[in-house]
């Protein structure tokens, strides 16, 4: 945490449980740069679909909903169902509120993740988190008007490098994954959200790292001037600075 205050990067720790959001949220430090988003991970959904209650108590203290989402990995096949209730619940639930700034995940359910957005037009601005979805999907998605987070884990694969080419560059933001996502062989840190930037300088050509870094910063600035909408009120402000949108999956 003192590293991450004195670093001055903007971070995002996403929950995976609507009961671990309340002990995260502490650990922010007043007037710090860190946001906590009020999850219920897919992989989970059919363990803690019974603490939907408790995402719906909670809703109201926060502008940011994550991680949600699909997963369509075969190991989960016999939870689809639930997984679909349990995302449509909370899609419903962000609507009705006016809208959240959400992070989505959507391993090998690109489609259905879409689907489900489109039946819930105004549950707010969904984040794409490191997307995978076929180009198709990605020129949906973009219909839609979802974002995207990247990370340099996500970065290595030539097929994510494919799809980050066709991402509006005014819609991508920076991630870690963290910690699950692994840099050398170690968790991801915050901060290493930056080394995300130097990549998508390349992939997106005629850019430098520092032009590059200037715009992921108006990224989040525009970001967080709809959760400012959306809350009727001034958010934060983002000043320069290290980048920030690194995603920390947290169940502390």
């Amino acid at each position: 945490m003192k590293e991450i205050i004195a670093r001055r990067v903007y971070v995002l720790s996403v929950t995976t449980t609507p009961s671990a959001w309340k002990g995260t949220s502490a650990l922010a430090a007043s007037g710090s740069r860190i946001r906590t988003a009020l999850g219920l991970h897919p992989q989970i959904a059919h363990e803690r679909i019974g603490e939907l209650p408790l995402f719906d108590k909670h809703l109201h203290e926060t502008m940011y909903v994550g991680e949600i989402g699909l997963d369509g990995g075969p190991e989960l096949k016999q939870h689809w169902h639930t997984q679909v209730a349990a995302f449509d619940h909370i899609l419903n639930a962000c609507q009705f509120v006016g809208g959240r700034i959400m992070s989505i995940h959507s391993r090998r359910a690109a489609k259905a993740v879409l689907d489900r957005l489109e039946a819930f037009p105004r549950a707010g601005t969904p984040i794409l988190h490191w997307f995978t979805g076929g180009k198709r999907d990605l020129e949906r998605a973009i219909a839609l008007g979802c974002w995207f987070s990247v990370g340099p884990a996500m970065l290595v694969s030539e097929k994510a490098r494919s799809l980050v080419r066709s991402m509006p560059i005014d819609r991508v933001l920076t991630e870690t994954d963290g910690p699950f996502a692994q840099i050398s062989g170690e968790s991801a840190k915050p901060w290493d959200a930056g080394r995300a930037t130097a990549k998508l300088a390349e992939l997106w050509g005629g850019m430098t790292v520092e032009e590059t870094d200037r715009l992921l910063h108006a990224n989040l600035r525009c970001l967080v001037g709809v959760a400012a909408s959306l809350q009727g009120g001034l958010e934060m402000i983002v000043e320069t600075g290290p980048l920030g949108y690194p995603r920390c999956c947290a169940e502390c």
